[in-house]
C-alpha cells in the first residue's frame, strides 16, 4: 500500500475522533507532510518505539500505542497463564500524552487478560526496572522519549529481568504488528472498568520506599558526607521531569544539608519551557542551574533528564561551572568505587566493570591498573544487563559499575537499566570525598589523567531526516565498509572491527580474526596510537553517530588528536 493509500485509509477510519480527523484533513493538500507521516511505520526494535507525536504510521499516537501493546500482549499471552498473572508494570514520564498513552496501554493489556500494575503518576525509568524485578512481573512498559525534544514520545518495553526487551521478542512484536491492522487488531476496554474488575492495580509511595531503600544501600561512605555536610553545596535540576522527587530525597537521606533545587525546572511540564532540549548532555540547558549555583556559591550542579535515567554534572572551577562528560563521570565513579569499597572492605574479589564499545578506553586502563575484570558490550543497557546475567549464570564476576558514555550509570542488583537516582546519590558522595581533600571533581579528573594517561572523547551526530534519511545512512555505512579510511587525522588505521559481520580486518591483509561480539551495525577503526574512531547508526533517532576516542601521553596531545579526529569525522559526513 502506498503512503497516499495509507493516508486515505486513516482519514476514512471510523476509529478516529473528530479532532483526529480534522488533524489529518488539514494536511490533505500537503504531499510532503503526508508522505513523511505515512511512508513507513515506526520501526519496533529492542528499544521499542520513538518518534514525533502526531497522527500517522510514522508518528507516536494512541493508535500506534494500541497496536504495539496488542502485539506485546499477545507475546505475553503466548507465554501462558502464569505469565499473564505475573503481568506487566507500566510507567510514564512527564511528556505530553505520556499519561494518556500509559493508561491506554494498561487497558489494552487488561483487555487481553494480562494483569497490570501502573504507577499512579510519573516515575523514574529505573524505578520501573526495579518494580518489574521486585514484583516478579513478566514484562514492563515505559511511555517516555527520554531526553528527546518536546515533540517526541516513545514506548520502551522490558522483560522479566527488568532489562529492555531481548531482540527475539522485539522481532516477534514487530512481526505481529506487520501482519495485523492498526485499527482492528487491538482488544480494548475502558481503563476505569479494568480497575474496577481488579485487572489493573496502582503502584505508589510503597514502591518508592522499596526502591529508595535499595538506592541508599549503595552508599559506601556516609561518614565522609556527614563530615563535610555543613560546607558542601549542591544545586539540582530535573529538567521538568521524573527526578523531581526521588533524587532530592536520596540526596537528603545521604546527608546533604545544602541542596538547592532549580525551582523553575522543578515544575513538571512536557513542553520543557525553560530549555530548548531537556538533555543533561547539553551544557546550555544548565543556565538556570548555573545562575542559582553562583548565587548560593554551590560546589556542584546535578541534572537528570525527563525520565531520570541519565545524569549530567557541572563542577566549579575559578568561579565558573565546567561540564563533566559522561565518559569522565564513568571513570570518576569507577575509580572512586574501587577505592572506597576497597577501603571499606566491600570490594568483591571477582569485581568487574562493564561499559560499551563506544565509551572511553580509559575504563580498560583503570581496570588493568586496579586488577578489575573488564567487559565491553554493544551500546544500550540491555546488553550490559545481558552481561550481568552471564556473570550470574556462570558465577564468574560481580560487577561494581556499568556505564555508557551517554551519561548512563548503573550499580546494584535491583535494576537493569540506567539509574540517575542512584548515580546522583553516589556522585554526591564522591564529591564529598574529594571536597574533604580540598578538591573538586574536576581536580579529581585531572588526578586520574595523571595516574592512568590522557584520554579525550567527542561524539558527533549526523542527522538524516525524512524519507531519504534511512537510505543515506545505509549508503554511508556501506561506503565505509567498502572503502575504509587508511588513516584518521594523520594516524594510521591499524585494523577495522566490523561488529555487524564480526570480521576483524587489517588493511592489506584482509580478515585476521573475529570480534568477541557481533550482530550490530558498528564500524570500529583502531588507530596505531591506541586511539579509535567508531561509527554507528542510532537505534532511536535518524542519525549516524561518530565517536572519537583519542589517547596520548600528554593532555595537549590528546586534545590535539581529538580535534584532528573530529575534523576527519566531519569530513566523512560530507563525503
Amino acid at each position: 500500500m502506498s503512503w497516499r493509500e495509507t493516508y486515505e485509509e486513516w482519514l476514512n477510519s471510523p476509529v478516529l475522533s473528530e479532532e483526529e480527523w480534522k488533524e489529518l484533513d488539514a494536511i490533505r493538500g500537503d504531499d510532503k507532510e503526508i508522505e513523511d507521516r505515512f511512508y513507513a511505520p515506526l520501526v519496533f526494535g529492542t528499544a521499542g518505539l520513538r518518534g514525533v507525536m502526531g497522527l500517522g504510521t510514522n508518528r507516536m499516537n494512541i493508535h500506534v500505542i494500541r497496536h504495539a501493546t496488542q502485539a506485546f500482549a499477545e507475546l505475553i499471552v503466548a507465554e501462558g497463564p502464569e505469565a499473564m498473572k505475573r503481568g506487566v508494570c507500566v510507567c510514564f514520564d512527564c511528556r505530553n500524552n505520556s499519561d494518556v498513552f500509559a493508561r491506554e496501554a494498561a487497558a489494552i493489556m487488561a483487555a487481553n487478560g494480562v494483569h497490570v500494575r501502573i504507577f499512579e503518576s510519573l516515575r523514574p525509568t529505573p524505578e520501573l526496572s526495579f518494580a518489574i524485578r521486585y514484583y516478579g512481573a513478566q514484562a514492563g512498559i515505559n511511555v517516555t522519549a527520554s531526553h528527546n525534544p518536546k515533540e517526541y514520545n516513545g514506548y520502551k518495553v522490558y522483560w522479566s529481568d527488568g532489562a529492555q526487551l531481548p531482540p527475539q521478542h522485539a522481532e516477534q512484536i514487530a512481526d505481529r504488528m506487520a501482519h495485523s491492522d492498526v485499527f482492528r487488531a487491538p482488544r480494548r476496554m475502558e481503563f476505569d472498568a479494568a480497575v474496577a474488575q481488579g485487572l489493573i492495580e496502582t503502584l505508589g509511595e510503597e514502591t518508592d520506599e522499596l526502591f529508595l531503600g535499595n538506592v541508599m544501600a549503595q552508599a559506601v561512605n556516609r561518614e565522609i558526607v556527614a563530615k563535610v555536610a555543613d560546607d558542601l553545596h549542591i544545586v539540582y535540576t530535573p529538567f521538568h521531569g521524573c527526578g523531581w522527587h526521588l533524587v532530592p530525597e536520596a540526596l537528603r537521606r545521604l546527608g546533604i544539608k545544602h541542596l538547592y533545587p532549580v525551582e523553575e525546572q522543578m515544575v513538571l511540564d512536557g513542553n520543557f519551557p525553560t530549555v530548548k532540549s531537556p538533555n543533561p548532555e547539553n551544557p546550555e540547558g544548565f543556565y538556570l542551574g548555573v545562575a542559582l549555583a553562583k548565587k548560593v556559591n554551590s560546589d556542584l550542579i546535578i541534572g537528570t533528564d525527563p525520565d531520570s535515567d541519565r545524569v549530567g554534572v557541572l563542577a566549579r572551577r575559578d568561579g565558573e561551572y565546567i561540564p563533566i562528560s559522561g565518559n569522565q563521570m564513568g571513570c570518576l565513579l569507577l575509580d572512586y568505587l574501587i577505592r572506597a569499597r576497597r577501603e571499606a572492605g566491600t570490594l568483591p574479589e571477582n569485581a568487574a566493570a562493564i561499559t560499551t564499545i563506544v565509551s572511553t578506553s580509559m575504563v580498560r586502563r583503570i581496570c588493568e591498573v586496579n586488577g578489575i575484570h573488564f567487559d565491553e558490550t554493544f551500546t544500550g543497557f540491555k546488553f550490559i544487563a545481558e552481561k550481568l546475567a552471564e556473570y550470574k549464570a556462570e558465577g564468574s564476576y560481580e560487577y561494581i559499575l556499568g556505564f555508557e558514555e551517554s551519561y548512563g550509570y548503573m550499580v546494584g542488583d535491583y535494576v537493569r537499566d540506567k539509574d540517575a537516582v542512584t548515580a546522583s546519590m553516589l556522585i554526591a558522595e564522591m564529591a564529598a570525598y574529594y571536597f574533604d581533600r580540598g578538591m573538586t571533581l574536576l581536580d579529581a579528573m585531572d588526578e586520574l589523567y595523571e595516574k592512568y594517561g590522557y584520554f579525550r572523547e567527542e561524539t558527533l551526530n549526523l542527522f538524516m531526516y525524512g524519507v531519504d534519511g534511512l537510505g543515506e545512512m545505509r549508503a554511508l555505512m556501506a561506503s565505509l565498509r567498502e572503502n575504509p579510511p587508511q588513516e584518521v587525522g594523520g594516524v594510521k588505521v591499524e585494523r577495522v572491527r566490523d561488529y555487524q559481520s564480526g570480521d576483524i580486518r587489517i588493511p592489506g591483509l584482509g580478515v585476521v580474526g573475529k570480534t568477541a561480539i557481533s550482530g550490530s551495525n558498528v564500524l570500529y577503526f583502531d588507530l596505531a596510537d591506541g586511539s579509535a574512531l567508531v561509527v554507528r547508526p542510532s537505534g532511536t533517532e535518524p542519525k549516524i553517530k561518530m565517536y572519537v576516542l583519542a589517547r596520548d601521553a600528554t593532555a595537549e596531545g590528546a586534545m590535539d588528536k581529538r580535534r584532528r579526529f573530529a575534523d576527519f569525522a566531519r569530513g566523512l559526513s560530507k563525503a
